[in-house]
């Protein structure tokens, strides 16, 4: 068997298990989406102890870290990545993405990481951030990003898998989804799309915005980032609270009613940005997330 042949192979037997937790192929009626925990939340766990404890807490899979910190350093990307999936995996646990801070091809870690992914059936990778920068024109940076995200999802696209581009609030490119539909619109969907987050997209669109956001989206969504807050005056100024799901502005039925309707059966990252994050905040969180997401896709 070739490494074409391998590579097609685990990416098929990896979207078949993700398929199944989300009620088949195109046509069958989906039950719903894999829910996935972000490694972040459990830093300091192995992967036998990541294992367990996901398993445990109930989450479907892992979007797993690769990035400066995270469960896989960059440069051990060929050596701990094969680890961590098969130790994962064999715990019963789907994949279905990761979580890097690549921004340009140029990056050494960017090939060993996509490649690595594609190899072992890892359908998609989040990727990294780039700001605006004071005094810089904003049309020239979108230009410069975009050919940043283009030698990327080039790369993505030889070895078969798909980027998401985070739209996170703040002085980032992107936190105006119209910046990411800029930047991707002429790039091959299958190599490149949204990583939506309605927390964020809620936090730069306000009452309406979000919705525009998300209808614009909804097309090339790969993966969904799931998080809560409400706005919170401190020392005169507003400010994100980052709070439990459902404690906070996030119009929950309305969105996943929306990613029902559209069929959405990707992965959903489920993140708990707020203090103090325990097992059990992770467990209230997630059961949220089970009733809000199971009520939408029960309908379809």
């Amino acid at each position: 068997m070739d490494s074409t042949t391998r590579r097609d192979f685990a990416r098929s037997a990896a979207l078949a298990g993700t398929m199944a937790l989300a009620g088949g192929p195109a046509g069958a009626a989906p039950i719903r989406p894999p829910l996935c925990l972000f490694s972040k939340h459990l830093p300091k766990l192995n992967y036998s102890e990541l294992a367990r404890t996901v398993k445990q807490i109930g989450f479907d899979g892992v979007d797993l870290t690769v990035r400066p910190e995270g469960h896989v350093l960059p440069g051990r990307v060929g050596e701990d990545l094969p680890r961590a999936l098969e130790t994962l995996r064999g715990a019963g646990l789907v994949v279905p993405m990761i979580t890097t801070g690549l921004t340009s091809v140029n990056d050494p870690a960017a090939r060993p990481t996509i490649e690595t992914a594609g190899r072992l059936g890892v359908p998609r990778f989040k990727l990294g951030y780039w700001n605006y920068r004071d005094q810089e024109s904003i049309d020239a940076r979108l230009v410069q990003v975009r050919g940043d995200v283009a030698g990327l999802a080039a790369l993505a696209k030889e070895h078969g898998v798909t980027a998401g581009f985070h739209n996170h609030s703040g002085n980032n490119v992107g936190a105006p989804v119209w910046d990411i539909r800029s930047i991707i619109a002429d790039m091959e969907a299958r190599a490149i799309g949204y990583y939506f987050d309605p927390c964020h997209a809620t936090a730069e669109g306000g009452e309406g915005g979000w919705r525009i956001d998300l209808r614009m989206a909804l097309p090339r969504i790969q993966m969904v980032a799931i998080k809560d807050f409400f706005w919170e005056k401190s020392g005169g100024k507003w400010k994100m609270q980052m709070c439990p799901l459902g404690e906070g502005m996030v119009r929950w039925g309305e969105f996943f009613g929306t990613l029902a309707a559209a069929r959405f059966q990707g992965p959903i990252s489920m993140h708990a940005e707020y203090e103090p994050v325990d097992e059990l905040a992770l467990a209230r969180d997630l059961a949220f997330l089970k009733k809000q997401v199971d009520a939408a896709y029960r309908g379809v």
